[in-house]
């Protein structure tokens, strides 16, 4: 499903070359969840928009659903990246002048649905991940955990092939992060989704079926 071979990151500030990641060798397999764990500054989420097609390899392969991300054109990278990767982020990024179920209708939307067709999928993601009261609400109207589960719905509205988390929980209370940590372990278990998740947090890299941990742009584990 997901191979990364030999892959280094580095970025130049400057005069200075600082390594993101150092020759990472990696492997995610269909319907797997993968938690990426390690301090802050380990290059994390440098894997993760590698993996999502955000961001380029300095170095090594980096291979998705059978495509070399290296040998997309832009146009095919930006299908990739809208068909193929469903990405949910630490600040949610709704657009606030939206409705809930607008924000999570508008990737059908830019896929080529109908509004019709977009919001009565909207709805459905919606009421999923027990929101289907919430859907006319704007996200300065509900709490945080709801604005994450909306992320989450507009997140898979295209039915991604994987699924990218970068501290899905970081900005959120004990109690709202054990919920949204269950319907991510919901989705793996009942609808067999890929995820691969970035966390600092041992209770929500629990959730997932293997862990890998970075340090210094390495795996160490």
């Amino acid at each position: 499903m997901i191979e990364l071979s030999a892959v280094s990151k580095t970025y130049r500030r400057g005069e200075v070359e600082i390594a993101a990641l150092r020759q990472v060798d990696l492997k995610v397999q269909a319907g797997e969840f993968l938690a990426i764990t390690g301090k802050s500054g380990c290059g994390k989420s440098t894997l993760l928009h590698l993996i999502g097609g955000l961001e380029a390899p300095s170095r090594g392969r980096v291979v998705v659903a059978g495509r070399d991300l290296a040998t997309l054109t832009e146009r095919e990278l930006t299908l990739f990246r809208r068909d193929c990767v469903g990405v949910v982020f630490q600040a949610f990024n709704l657009l606030p002048l939206l409705t809930l179920e607008e924000n999570v209708a508008l990737p059908r939307v830019l896929q080529g649905a109908s509004s019709a067709q977009a919001a009565a999928e909207a709805r459905r993601w919606l009421a999923l991940v027990g929101l289907a009261h919430r859907a006319a609400h704007k996200p300065h109207q509900v709490s945080g955990g709801e604005m994450q589960r909306a992320a989450l719905a507009r997140a898979l509205i295209n039915r991604p092939a994987v699924l990218l988390a970068d501290e899905p929980t970081g900005n959120l209370d004990h109690a709202t992060s054990r919920q949204v940590m269950e319907l991510f372990a919901a989705l793996h278990r009942e609808q067999g989704q890929t995820i691969i998740m970035v966390t600092h947090a041992p209770e929500a890299a629990a959730y997932a079926q293997r862990e890998v941990r970075l340090r210094d742009g390495r795996v160490v584990a």
